[in-house]
């Protein structure tokens, strides 16, 4: 069983749910990220995902979007990144995964890419510009080097969707809560609902939910209907704008949320 499923299956087992946290790698520094994801751990936080700063991150809404082009501007790249895994797993064992986009693998070369990533630390990578159909570029050098490559499914994934995705996946997978981009926003959870229990009837990993998730409250009302949350947005601010101890405050707040007895 691979590290990602391991930590959210034992969150499950304890009838809790999992919390994934993104941090994008550089913003604001380097060694503010390394702190940030620290204290995320410390807080409550069971998965960590790394963003690399991409010039064209079409998944992601304008929080994320600024911090991937101030990263860039500091000088944050792809090898500062490997670096910083290295340097988060010198101090940590919590299961991380990078977010990153096509373009940037296939600069590194995918091969040499897992290999170093997967050297440095990191347990799985998630590519939102990578199709199913062409998930074949990157799933065999995932497997030689025991990563998960993360799958998604959204609220307009059709039964057919679902079902090949689920044949594929590992780690967990990646619900997208609305179609778009990231960001905080009202989201309604019935179309990725149905979808999630489309796929628990052909899968044995957890499910997590990602996308517009960025209060405690918030949090809260997606996992009723996942295993795990994803908070990417909210976090980021924090980070940019209070710091170290923001970032610590809200996975806390969430975490504590989560494991709220009770409606």
């Amino acid at each position: 069983m691979s590290a990602l499923a391991k930590r959210l299956i034992e969150r499950k087992n304890k009838g809790q749910k999992g919390l994934i946290i993104y941090l994008t790698a550089g913003y604001p520094d380097m060694e503010t990220t390394l702190e940030a994801v620290l204290a995320a751990e410390e807080a409550g936080a069971d998965l960590i995902e790394i963003g690399i700063p991409f010039s064209d991150p079409i998944a992601d809404g304008p929080v994320i979007q600024k911090a991937a082009t101030e990263a860039i501007k500091a000088g944050a790249t792809t090898a500062k990144a490997l670096d910083l895994i290295k340097k988060i797993r010198a101090k940590s064992m919590i299961p991380l995964a990078a977010m990153t986009y096509t373009n940037t693998i296939l600069h590194y070369g995918p091969a040499a890419f897992m290999r170093d990533f997967g050297a440095a630390g990191m347990n799985g990578v998630i590519v939102p510009d990578l199709p199913l159909e062409e998930a074949d570029l990157l799933a065999g050098v995932c497997k030689e080097q025991a990563i998960d490559l993360i799958q998604f499914i959204a609220p307009t994934s059709t039964p057919e969707r679902i079902n090949a995705v689920s044949k594929v996946a590992s780690g967990f997978v990646y619900c997208i809560s609305t179609t778009g981009v990231t960001g905080v926003q009202a989201v309604n959870y019935q179309p990725i609902a149905a979808a999630i229990e489309i796929a628990r009837k052909t899968i044995d990993i957890p499910v997590a939910i990602g996308f517009g998730i960025g209060t405690p409250v918030a949090a809260r009302q997606a996992a009723k209907y996942a295993d795990a949350v994803i908070v990417g947005s909210a976090v980021v601010k924090q980070v940019g704008t209070i710091g170290v101890t923001g970032v610590k405050d809200l996975v806390q707040a969430i975490r504590t949320e989560l494991d709220r007895e009770g409606d």
